[in-house]
């Protein structure tokens, strides 16, 4: 099989392509250019260089994989290769261990002043009294994200003598433990931490996850690292707090924007900058060629993937048994972080009647995907979402029943954590009609929409229409609704389908109306589950 290499990639992953394919490296190709060239090759590997757009993909009628070598996946049209069932696969972890090192050290540069020293004496000035730094040994570093990167950041910190507190919502606390490193709040850790380091994705949730209000809640000697993305951070808000005195230093890999050449943070004596090079070692260079090789290899034998941010292939029986089922798992685990969220310590999956019939495991993953996909900010798949479950020390647990009452197939999702267990269940009438059929201790029949308002409420006359009224006169209009109760004049549920996105500032409003216990809105992008082809 022959592979087109786009852009330049370390001989170490090259000679490894060539030990079982033909190799064509060549680079500085043009779209127009890569059009012409790729009809010829079945794999193409690019770097962040080569952009491969729908027209590249389709151009590529023989093409079954495209590796990445590096992590993102932005240059890449996912949804076209998907379609064409082409494989897209990454080197996630090439640079876990460069990146948890620059981490590191920026964190000792800001505890010895070592850039403004080092700029002081090649200027002339021998300025030993103006350079007081601080110790790492027995001060308490803040880790916020404890995935791959964090958790190396964590064992690096350990071995400096630090005392490591961590928050991620999404990781079990046994996970925690084992990694050596003490679970606590986000206020907690803001509040303790002398130094704070800063290891997870950018996306709706973290944006502007240390702001003002955030900054405010640290020690005025904190010491703030970010070498994970720009965004996670107000660089206004942290430049007010640096002219405040109230943050002693902050060290940065990553901006909101870059090239930041315009930023007053670089000209802040107590900033130390970089431009982006967490992964700019050689080591981290050659991980990430070889790896992405190797699955490159893998993928066109037709072997297991461990690095595929698609859906890979199914057996076409398996595919067509379980194909009905998939968009309702998926729809269970993103309904169910949607509402709940938070830590998830065990997951629990029961299949009653028809589904028990097929194989399961698949549906699991496809549950799994529906569930992490809202949690992290990359791509998560059939190949990965297993995996990423026991990383983070979640237990994944199923059970079957062929026999049960009043439903052909029901699954019902159990997730446990801290003591505590919401459920959420679905049913599929005729393969295609999708119902939510339970959630928490509420019976409903719930349609699926893209937009939906779930309010919990006091079963009494005057709240639903409250409900209504309030949403037309901010001109939101009701598609459809349901409702379920536990009894008369108690507790119950209201699920509506709604034409348009719901603010989280109405959403207050709403849930202070007379009556209105809670009130959340779900937002499902899950294409297939209302595709009607």
């Amino acid at each position: 099989m022959k592979v087109l290499v786009s852009d330049p990639l370390s001989p170490e992953g090259v000679a490894l392509l060539e030990k079982y394919h033909q190799v064509d490296q060549i680079t500085g190709l043009n779209e127009t250019q890569l059009i012409d060239l790729i009809g010829g090759y079945d794999a193409l590997v690019v770097r962040s260089g080569t952009k491969v757009t729908a027209e590249v993909i389709d151009a590529g009628k023989n093409l079954k994989v495209i590796g990445r070598a590096g992590v993102g996946v932005d240059n890449i049209d996912l949804e076209r290769a998907t379609a064409r069932g082409i494989i897209v696969l990454n080197a996630p972890e090439g640079n876990t261990i460069s990146a948890a090192e620059h981490a590191i050290a920026m964190l000792t540069s800001l505890a010895r002043n070592i850039p403004a020293a080092d700029a002081a004496l090649k200027g002339g000035r021998w300025e030993r009294g103006r350079f007081m730094g601080v110790e790492l040994n027995q001060k308490t570093l803040g880790i916020i994200g404890l995935g791959r990167i964090g958790s190396e950041v964590a064992k690096r910190a350990r071995a400096l003598g630090m005392i490591i507190l961590a928050y991620d919502p999404y990781i079990a606390a046994e996970q925690a433990e084992k990694i050596g490193v003490t679970p606590v709040t986000l206020d907690l850790l803001l509040s303790q931490a002398d130094f704070i380091t800063l290891h997870l994705p950018c996306n709706k949730q973290t944006y502007h996850l240390i702001g003002a209000e955030e900054l405010a809640m640290m020690k005025p000697e904190v010491h703030l690292v970010n070498c994970a993305r720009g965004g996670l951070i107000d660089e206004d808000a942290l430049y007010e707090a640096l002219l405040e005195e109230k943050v002693a230093g902050a060290a940065l890999d990553v901006f909101e924007h870059e090239p930041p050449l315009e930023s007053p943070l670089l000209k802040h004596p107590r900033v130390i900058a970089t431009p982006h090079l967490g992964a700019s070692t050689k080591e981290a260079q050659v991980n990430v060629a070889v790896q992405v090789a190797e699955q490159v290899v893998f993928a066109l034998r037709g072997d297991p993937v461990v690095s595929a941010v698609n859906m890979p292939s199914m057996l076409p029986e398996v595919m067509a048994e379980i194909k009905p089922f998939l968009p309702l798992m998926r729809l269970l685990g993103g309904l169910y972080f949607q509402l709940y969220g938070g830590r998830i310590e065990e997951i629990e999956l029961y299949y009653g009647g028809a589904v028990a019939e097929y194989p399961v495991a698949p549906l699991t993953t496809a549950c799994l995907i529906g569930l992490f996909s809202h949690i992290l900010g990359e791509q998560v798949n059939f190949v990965n979402a297993p995996h990423i479950a026991r990383s983070r020390g979640v237990r994944v647990r199923e059970s079957i029943s062929k026999n049960i009452e009043n439903f052909t197939n029901l699954v019902v999702l159990t997730v446990s954590a801290g003591g505590e267990k919401q459920t959420i269940a679905g049913t599929i009438f005729n393969r295609s009609d999708i119902r939510i059929v339970r959630i928490g201790g509420y019976h409903i029949e719930v349609i699926p929409s893209p937009f939906m308002l779930l309010c919990t409420y006091i079963d009494k006359p005057g709240v639903i229409g409250r409900v209504g009224t309030f949403l037309g006169h901010n001109q939101i209009n009701i598609a459809g609704m349901q409702v379920g109760r536990r009894s008369i004049g108690g507790e119950a549920v209201m699920a509506l389908q709604v034409d348009d996105q719901i603010t989280p500032e109405l959403l207050d409003q709403l849930a202070k109306l007379e009556g209105v216990l809670t009130a959340r809105f779900i937002h499902l992008q899950d294409r297939e589950l209302f595709s009607k082809d």
